[in-house]
């Protein structure tokens, strides 16, 4: 295959991906960002609501 028909068949090939991508798209940006940030601030409730260890045990020597 000759080298310009390889780039013309990868750019349009490119060209139909980017396009199907497109459509594929969630069409809010915001309900993408609420959810982030709502699961953001979930793991930081849990990190903070974990009971403090017990006893550290450091080990021993003989």
């Amino acid at each position: 295959m000759h080298p310009d028909i390889h780039v013309l068949l990868h750019t349009s090939r490119a060209a139909e991906l980017q396009a199907e991508a497109a459509q594929l798209r969630a069409p809010s940006k915001d309900l993408r960002t609420r959810l982030g940030w709502a699961l953001v601030e979930l793991g930081l409730r849990l990190a903070q609501s974990r009971p403090a260890p017990a006893a550290v045990r450091t080990p021993r020597t003989a």
